[in-house]
């Protein structure tokens, strides 16, 4: 299939078929050969060819399967020459749609670097999601069905195919040796703060797609499949009928899902062992980087500087030159202690040499910071109920400080955002994350989005209303202007009021 892609004449056989490739991009399903040779040059062939040149290149591919030829019947001709050079079409076989596909794939690969996006995992997320909406409705269209499950097998094998290529770069990296230190030190850096980037939240992501599979199976996927299938409008073929198959992919592609995110029988997600690859990779980048700015610290290694040494010993012209290359190159040698007298200087007289005297004691201190030791009295212990006093007393002050915040939010009802007039840092602090957590939620079928605190004690409902109307919020720093929502901020676990028409009505003027 692929011997086009081999030989001398391999330039001409890949220019033919991406002509034919780009015709069939323009539905044009056959060419003649004046049309085969007009289209060689947008494929990349400049140099002149003669039709026998040309003849014997079609010819080849014929041969190997890769085109096919037929005579056109329907056409008038004027002339035997015109028969002759317009009678023949020729046409891309599945064989050689397979084989510029793979052609083209392998190039891609080549020049794909990879990626670790955090994006894929939303979407994918997303599309669950919006399957197990679907399916929750029965009279939802088949054809959407069809085309959300195609997405999230498109996000998937995105998912796939750039995190194995970005594994490969980064195996890659890890290995490279030789190359310019500037800029090796600045692509392992900025490896690292990517994947860094990537790892945040990335166990909550995985979380989040596992718990949307677990939710789409409750609705049942089998059911999901033939819904699917159905959306699919799959046209009909000679032979077996193309549904199994089709179902057989998508329980395979499902099964992948599963592998990455919600593994049976309690295997471990491949998701985590990407988690361990990032944080394994991260470690080795970094030490790789501490190699590299210590050797820029030092003029020269320790091992240069050992075989400096062993030539300065080699070439050493005596045993006395030996032992002084090495006092001074070790400092072993050096009599620290001389200065140091006996504890009890009566039990040594003067007359006595230091030879037949008692030995003195000498501390490791001396060695290796060049001070004798001193014993002194042992220091006070700090007494610190002062601190624990101090620190218990800021955090009842916080404690306030966030009580009173929330006393101000909350609300016993539906109330615009515009109805909070001025508030305080604190609370306005408070509002603007409660805001952004709601904002960030997905809205649920009456159009509410829901959303709680990091600690679960405060949750807040939005309701998006396109009035037109616009809120002030007014702080000490300044004032905060945009859409006048209507929310509700209630304790986690109390009795919400309902969204009644008449509350609602009342919220919203």
């Amino acid at each position: 299939m692929f011997r086009f892609a081999t030989g001398e004449r391999a330039d001409l056989y890949g220019a033919i078929l991406g002509a034919f490739g780009a015709a069939n991009e323009r539905l044009e399903t056959a060419l003649v050969l004046d049309d085969v040779r007009g289209r060689l040059r947008t494929a990349g062939w400049l140099d002149a060819i003669s039709d026998e040149d040309l003849h014997g290149a079609l010819k080849a591919l014929r041969e190997w399967g890769l085109l096919d030829v037929v005579q056109n019947h329907a056409e008038n001709y004027r002339t035997a020459e015109e028969y002759e050079r317009r009678n023949l079409q020729y046409s891309l076989t599945r064989r050689g749609e397979a084989a510029l596909a793979g052609v083209r794939h392998a190039l891609e690969v080549l020049t794909a670097t990879g990626a670790l996006q955090t994006a894929v995992l939303e979407a994918i997320t997303d599309r669950l999601d919006e399957l197990y909406i679907l399916l929750k409705e029965p009279t939802s269209p088949d054809r959407r069905i069809f085309s959300t499950l195609q997405e999230l097998e498109g996000h998937l094998e995105t998912l796939l195919d750039n995190t194995k290529a970005f594994n490969g770069e980064l195996q890659r990296l890890l290995r490279a040796e030789g190359a310019d230190l500037n800029v090796f030190r600045e692509v392992k850096a900025a490896t690292v703060a990517y994947l860094q980037e990537f790892l945040v939240n990335l166990e909550q992501r995985s979380h989040g797609v596992a718990s949307a599979v677990s939710r789409v199976e409750e609705r049942g996927v089998a059911v999901l499949h033939e819904r699917a299938l159905r959306g699919a409008e799959l046209p009909p073929v000679a032979g077996d009928d193309a549904g199994p198959i089709w179902l057989e992919r998508r329980r395979a592609r499902w099964a992948g899902l599963r592998a990455w995110f919600l593994p049976e029988d309690g295997a471990r997600p491949r998701v985590d062992r990407l988690h361990d690859v990032a944080r394994r990779a991260i470690v080795s980048l970094l030490q790789v980087l501490d190699r590299i700015t210590e050797s820029r610290r030092r003029s020269s290694s320790a091992a240069q500087d050992f075989r400096e040494l062993a030539r300065w010993f080699a070439d050493a012209p005596g045993d006395e030159d030996l032992h002084r290359l090495w006092t001074l190159a070790f400092g072993l040698g050096s009599a620290r202690h001389a200065h140091l007298a006996h504890p009890d200087p009566e039990l040594v007289p003067s007359s006595r040499t230091w030879v037949e005297a008692p030995p003195v004691e000498v501390s490791a201190l001396l060695r290796t910071s060049g001070r004798t030791e001193r014993f002194t009295r042992t220091g006070k212990v700090r007494d610190v109920a002062s601190v624990k006093a101090g620190r218990a007393h800021k955090a009842r002050q916080e404690r306030a400080e966030l009580q009173r915040a929330w006393g101000t939010l909350r609300t016993d009802g539906p109330v615009r955002l515009s109805d909070f007039g001025e508030l305080d840092d604190a609370a306005f602090a408070r509002l603007l994350d409660l805001l952004g957590r709601a904002l960030s939620a997905r809205p649920d079928a009456s159009g509410t989005r829901r959303a709680s605190t990091s600690d679960g004690q405060v949750e807040i409902s939005l309701i998006e209303v396109d009035d037109g109307r616009t809120a002030r919020l007014r702080t000490s720093k300044g004032v905060l202007t945009g859409p006048d929502h209507v929310v509700s901020i209630t304790a986690a676990g109390a009795a919400e009021a309902p969204y009644g028409q008449s509350r609602l009505r009342e919220a919203t003027g």
